[in-house]
């Protein structure tokens, strides 16, 4: 409400006294109702990222996407022109967040599943998904209900948090197996005393101080963390 008066913002769909709507252009628009009259049309079309058909492609050679889907509330000309710019045959128009949400549920039953949005409509299936990648700075409501947030709007660097993350794993594995087997390599020597209390302890701590050290080599990785 402003200024007592019912300001409503809604698609071409819902809006009533459709022949007052001007014709329908590329892009995307909203219809802005006032006390439930029309009142404005707000019209906005898309740019695509110079890197997005680029970075689609790679998502299958590179990090083993099997599906890779368009999911958008927009009609169904700008979604066209969107998934054919970036070489996304799978697409899907004019979808409710809780159609969104409905999807995603329905691909986790298949495979795990990777949601990456940058719009509060997109929260319900960022919390689904096996792993949320939320964008950019616009919504507390979506980086709450995303597993990670990419606080730049660059496929880049959502491509680098890919590596990253790999990376993490691959650390996380190495420092929780190696100090585990050090550590049960200490105990048989121990309990057949080849190893002194003392020692022990001393070891113990050892291997500790190796397996945090391990962990650390994820702050200082040099290696080129996109590749495409």
């Amino acid at each position: 409400k402003i200024d007592g008066k019912q300001v409503f913002i809604t698609s071409r769909k819902n809006a009533p006294n459709k022949d007052l709507l001007p014709p329908v252009s590329d892009g995307m628009e909203c219809i802005a109702l006032i006390d439930n009259i029309y009142a404005a049309t707000l019209q906005f079309k898309d740019k695509v990222r110079a890197d997005g058909a680029e970075f689609i492609s790679h998502l299958k050679s590179k990090h083993g996407a099997d599906k890779i889907v368009l999911i958008s509330g927009d009609k169904e000309s700008e979604v066209k022109k969107l998934a054919d710019a970036v070489g996304i045959t799978d697409y899907h128009y004019e979808k409710s967040p809780e159609q969104k949400l409905e999807m995603v549920i329905a691909e986790n039953k298949i495979r795990h599943t990777v949601f990456i949005g940058d719009g509060i409509n997109d929260a319900p299936a960022l919390q689904a998904a096996t792993v949320g990648i939320a964008v950019g700075q616009n919504s507390d409501v979506t980086h709450e209900a995303a597993s990670a947030v990419v606080l730049d709007s660059s496929l880049r660097k959502i491509d680098e948090f890919f590596h990253l993350a790999k990376e993490m794993k691959k650390i996380a594995l190495q420092s929780a197996v190696g100090g585990m087997a050090l550590s049960i390599v200490g105990m048989i020597l121990a309990a057949f005393g080849y190893l002194p209390p003392v020692a022990g302890a001393v070891t113990q701590e050892v291997i500790d101080v190796v397996v945090v050290l391990n962990a650390l080599r994820v702050s200082f990785l040099s290696e080129k963390l996109s590749d495409y």
